[in-house]
């Protein structure tokens, strides 16, 4: 019997150690940032110019605007996952150059080139620095802005969507919430009680004013597809779910020509005007 209790608070402990770990190092968890950008818009042939933003706390923001192929071509401002950097994003710009769009990307605070540590309030702070960018730099209207979050994106877009009016919103692989997500993914730890980082998209959605396509892989291995389909029935009439193809990290890849085509009618419905580059100018879409 006193072996047993002896093992029972070994147990004990070393669960009581790894999530104490868990909550301490839950940052690296979530942010997987590279300080390396590998490429540029220019390796696959598009023109680009450098962006320096400052955020209302102060912190230096790196991005890239590429314009459109027409003068008057709406805006779409990309906020990236969770990993990586802008230079690793360089075939969906690609894609949305040939849709007919202008593009923003930015690094968050602590990818890339941009400054600092990243943080929910500051992802948030880094988009809103973007949105101002757009506004008083370029002065594009919101009617011709439009929002696009990929995974950890999504909660970033979902956040500022709700505050701002764009013309249409784009939230692929989006999750629920951080919390509902990382209780999945770890159902052995008391996530929920653990976690910082709120990132509630479904709390969100609903509030959401703006055109919503929500577009998620079937078989996402990370996100499961049941986040967005969450999403949508909180989400306000005319919302619309695009089934992809692939996984978390390729089905705007794998899903080919129906991703690019399915973007192109929601943005049409949006009552956005596109005009893609001429024919002769365009590789080939991924």
């Amino acid at each position: 019997m006193l072996n047993l209790i002896k093992l029972v608070l070994v147990l004990l402990v070393g669960y009581a150690l790894i999530v104490g770990l868990v909550y301490l190092t839950q940052d690296r968890l979530i942010y997987m940032p590279s300080s390396n950008v590998i490429g540029n818009p220019s390796n696959i042939g598009l023109e680009y110019e450098d962006v320096a933003l400052e955020t209302e706390d102060g912190v230096q923001l790196h991005g890239w605007y590429l314009p459109g192929p027409a003068d008057d071509a709406p805006v779409l401002l990309f906020l990236h996952g969770n990993a990586g950097n802008i230079g690793h994003r360089l075939e969906s710009l690609e894609q949305f150059h040939h849709l007919g769009l202008a593009v923003l990307i930015i690094d968050y605070r602590g990818y890339g080139q941009s400054q600092g540590r990243p943080d929910e309030e500051g992802t948030h702070q880094d988009a809103r620095a973007a949105w101002n960018w757009l506004r008083e730099h370029l002065e594009y209207e919101p009617d011709e802005i439009v929002l696009f979050g990929r995974s950890l994106g999504a909660a970033v877009a979902a956040r500022l969507a709700e505050t701002k009016n764009p013309a249409a919103v784009i939230l692929e692989a989006a999750f629920t919430s951080a919390a509902d997500l990382g209780a999945e993914i770890y159902p052995w730890l008391p996530v929920r009680a653990l976690i910082r980082h709120e990132y509630d998209v479904l709390g969100r959605v609903g509030a959401i004013e703006a055109p919503l396509l929500l577009a998620h892989a079937r078989d996402d291995e990370i996100v499961p597809f049941a986040h967005s389909e969450r999403l949508l029935e909180a989400s306000g009439d005319g919302a619309r779910l695009m089934k992809m193809d692939g996984g978390h990290n390729d089905a705007f890849r794998a899903t080919g020509p129906r991703y690019t085509e399915g973007l192109r009618e929601f943005l049409e419905d949006a009552g956005l005007e596109l005009r893609p580059p001429e024919r002769s100018e365009e590789g080939d879409e991924g």
